[in-house]
């Protein structure tokens, strides 16, 4: 980092999901002070001498280049292009960590077998198969998102409310709408925190900034201006981001001032419509921008505003082109102050051309109203870019549909851009990394040469057509409940005998723990962890131990705890509201404390909360057919809350949490946030998903299970580029990879550490949390074995002293089976290194499950 960046950055304190999002501890109030004194402050880090008067005019000189005249603005004296922006470096954190670590009673009496087991308690659903599977793939519908899960109203034991702690703030829609998406920003706070929609982030600039503007400020960041934290684990920087806050283009009209609002329309799971209005009594907009992850272009409809270009980094000069690039299009080259190149172009619909006229270096305002489409897009000035550019003016797009089929392991899916604008020319759109690598052959034929750096997803690339085409293969198909590996035949179900003999009394004992008190808690968190872990020691009594009849026992209990949040007659009940359309804590609204439970009533993390209760019931259904029939319109509330597929169902929106532009979810509520979304696990985003293949399996779901194998394919390719990193990673920088997991994802930058501690065993960690049947699928043993030989290695793992522990050695079994099964073995082992939502039971039967040996 050059010290002069350094030295005119602002270093802001921003606060997250998991952290200060705590049923335990509440922020403090000087600490929300804060969050909100960033939150003022980011468009400000600059010098008030900065700013050039709208009013101010300058003396133009002009000179002939190879595409037109030239409009060469002086050299600036006086005032200093603002091109550092504002930093986010620091995180909040609190002391409350995922793992329940009280400890656990022993039990009092043992659990007594049942001695007969009735018809009711024989009807078992069948477990996965890869045979199985592919069946029920052929039975799914050809396009797997057609198809909701259901339509009906949630469950009337659910209250109705129509109101929630957050207003919908210039909303116009009516119905769910969506809260996890990286368009929520403009309706979150004050409206004017970045949205990002790779490469670029926008803005609405509200009147702030060395620009002083009340239009939409585009900012686009390079690698050089790329800010490292200091080094803190195995030679790597412990974070990386990007300013924010820097104006370099900003689209606004004539027309817009003190009194504008912005509003949000047309808002879905992949694209939104911004409208900005001169007042609230405005009839209709004055600027029209729609905004699809991946644009090349940022366009504005005008409807007879005057547009005006502005920039906080100002103009060096802007040339009129003189060869128009296609009918009724004209183009506009700006050079600004830091020597990068933006290119303007206008399609008018009707009336003149676009007639911009130099003001001052930060001012270029259009001689009379315009009706058309106004577009600015950076040029990175490499081989053709300037001809793609050219070739796409004019067009944009306007929104995306998904679709997708499953074949047995093979899974495809694709993105039909919607396309607006001129009928000449293609739509372009920028692909992340990990879209180009599954890129079928046909659209693989579209990507160009021309490349753009995200803030925190490596370089984004152009590819041509109103079509993207992906596909997966190795599908997790015959996945089950049993420990699974995929190199040794899938699900790993016969343990030797005296791996039986040893896993049977500790078996014995954890079933027969209280089910209730561990789970009527007062968080929908910790409590479906539990429910989990005696899902899982009952599948491994039933399945791997073969003593069904302490199963079924064990059963009676877990069906009973279940039941209370069946009956949502738990510690906060769930309501279902309609100001934004989801099932929500009532936390929030009976203590008044917005981040109670890690903030679940503000939409924060739902799919870890409702995951784990969703694989809970998954394991209960696995036992009883009947109980599943039973609790399927609660259980599939839960998955519609997190994963509707459908806009056929009117009471969610589609795709609440996962992000198929990223490939991964935002866990990141309903807050305002500098740095966009963000997401800590990534191993509860895949078990929230892996939770909705079984859960459909269960209730034989067919589109439901190939949709859930489908995206654990994809987010197992997004997270091992963005999120686990082996040393062969060549998308992330070089100087982070050897952190070995991102740490907290935002969509402004990497930050190796967590919302609740700083030590590494809790870092690296929270993406193990659970070790479960999908680990390996989303962990391969490569990265497994460079984390360990990192952190964990030469005894360093005999150093950690808390539920950490248990998870990193159950990890480790993936590829040192037999060293894991003699920690959970031994005579000496304690009962504090177990996460309280885990069971020595389930860790060594997945060990001894990895091993030929034990």
């Amino acid at each position: 980092m050059r010290p002069s960046m350094l030295s005119s950055c602002l270093l802001l304190l921003v606060v997250g999901t998991r952290g200060v999002l705590s049923s335990a501890i509440r922020p403090a109030e000087d600490e929300l002070a804060k969050r909100d004194d960033a939150d003022e402050t980011y468009l400000a880090s600059h010098d008030p001498e900065d700013i050039i008067p709208t009013t101010e005019t300058v003396k133009v000189t002009t000179r002939t280049v190879s595409t037109g005249v030239a409009q060469v603005l002086p050299t600036l004296t006086d005032v200093e292009p603002h091109t550092a922006g504002a930093l986010v470096s620091t995180l909040t954190s609190s002391s409350k960590p995922p793992l329940l670590t009280d400890p656990i009673p022993e039990p009092t009496s043992l659990l007594r077998p049942l001695k007969s087991i009735t018809a009711e308690e024989k009807r078992e659903a069948a477990e996965p198969t890869a045979r199985a599977e592919d069946a029920l793939a052929e039975r799914a519908v050809a396009d797997i998102f057609a198809v909701p899960v259901a339509t009906n109203a949630p469950p009337a034991a659910f209250p109705r409310r129509s109101d929630h702690p957050v207003p919908r703030k210039g909303i116009i829609k009516s119905g769910p709408m969506q809260t996890n998406k990286f368009y929520s920003n403009f309706f979150l706070g004050d409206q004017d925190e970045p949205t990002f929609t790779m490469p670029y982030s926008i803005f609405w600039s509200k009147g702030k900034g060395p620009a002083a503007s009340w239009g939409l400020a585009i900012s686009h960041t390079e690698v050089r201006q790329r800010v490292y934290g200091p080094v803190e684990y195995n030679n790597a920087a412990s974070y990386y981001l990007n300013p924010l806050g820097i104006q370099s283009m900003i689209l606004s009209a004539k027309e817009l001032g003190k009194n504008t609002v912005l509003q949000v329309t047309e808002p879905t799971a992949f694209s939104a419509r911004i409208l900005l209005k001169k007042d609230a009594s405005s009839s209709s907009p004055t600027i029209t921008i729609p905004i699809v992850q991946g644009m090349p272009y940022v366009s504005g409809y005008f409807r007879g505003g005057t547009p005006i270009i502005q920039s906080g980094v100002y103009f060096k000069s802007m040339t009129k082109v003189t060869t128009n690039p296609k009918a009724n299009v004209i183009k506009y080259n700006f050079v600004l102050m830091d020597g990068r190149s933006w290119r303007v172009y206008a399609y008018k619909h009707k009336g003149d051309h676009l007639d911009l006229k130099v003001i001052n270096n930060g001012l270029a305002q259009a001689t009379k109203p315009f009706y058309g489409i106004v577009q600015v897009a950076k040029d990175p000035k490499t081989s053709g870019s300037g001809q793609l550019l050219d070739d796409g003016a004019g067009v944009y797009p306007t929104g995306v549909k998904l679709t997708g089929s499953v074949s047995g392991s093979t899974g495809t899916y694709s993105f039909t851009f919607t396309r607006g604008g001129h009928s000449k020319g293609n739509l372009y759109m920028y692909a992340l990394p990990h879209h180009v690598a599954s890129f079928n052959a046909a659209t693989k034929s579209k990507v160009k040469t021309m490349k753009l750096q995200t803030t925190a997803k490596g370089t984004a690339v152009l590819v041509a057509g109103n079509v993207w085409t992906m596909t997966e293969t190795g599908l997790p198909t015959g996945m089950g409940f049993a420990p699974w590996d995929s190199a040794k035949g899938g699900s790993r179900k016969a343990l030797s005998a005296a791996a039986k003999r040893s896993i049977a009394p500790i078996a014995l004992n954890e079933v027969s723990q209280n089910m209730i008190a561990q789970t009527d808690i007062d968080s929908m968190y910790f409590s479906g962890k539990a429910l989990v872990k005696f899902g899982q020691i009952l599948y491994i009594i039933n399945d791997l131990l073969g003593d069904k009849p302490l199963a079924q026992a064990g059963l009676v209990g877990l069906k009973a705890a279940f039941g209370k949040f069946a009956a949502n007659q738990q510690r906060h009940e769930l309501y279902y509201e309609t100001a934004w359309g989801g099932v929500v804590s009532s936390a929030t609204y009976t203590t008044g404390d917005e981040f109670i439970d890690f903030g679940g009533t503000m939409y924060n993390d739902h799919h870890f909360h409702y995951g784990y209760h969703i694989l809970a019931a998954a394991y209960i259904a696995y036992f009883d057919k009947t109980w599943a029939a039973q609790n399927k319109d609660y259980v599939n509330m839960l998955v519609r809350d997190i994963a509707n597929p459908s806009t056929k169902d009117t009471y969610f929106p589609v795709s609440r949490h996962f992000d198929w532009y990223h490939g991964h979810s935002w866990a990141h509520g309903l807050y305002s946030s500098l740095d966009g979304k963000n997401q800590e696990s990534s191993s509860e985003d895949i078990m929230a998903m892996y939770a909705i293949k079984m859960w459909g399996t269960m209730i034989g779901d067919t589109s439901m299970v190939a949709r859930a194998n489908l995206q654990l394919a994809v987010m197992a390719r997004s997270l091992r580029t963005n999120y686990l990193y082996t040393s062969d990673n060549s998308v992330m920088p070089a100087k982070f990879i050897g952190n070995k997991v991102a740490g907290i994802v935002f969509e402004n930058k990497m930050h190796h550490t967590t919302w609740f501690s700083p030590d590494i065993e809790a870092i690296q960690g929270i993406h193990m949390i659970p070790v479960h049947a999908p680990t390996v699928f989303s962990r391969s043993k490569t990265f497994i074995k460079q984390e360990w030989d990192a952190y964990f290695s030469k005894g360093r793992i005999d150093q950690i002293d808390n539920a950490w522990k248990g998870v990193i050695y159950a990890n480790y079994a993936v590829i040192e089976p037999e060293k894991a099964w003699d920690f959970f073995n031994s005579s000496d082992f304690q009962a504090s290194w177990i996460d309280g939502g885990a069971s020595r039971t389930w860790y060594m039967a997945y060990a001894a499950g990895k091993s030929d040996s034990i």
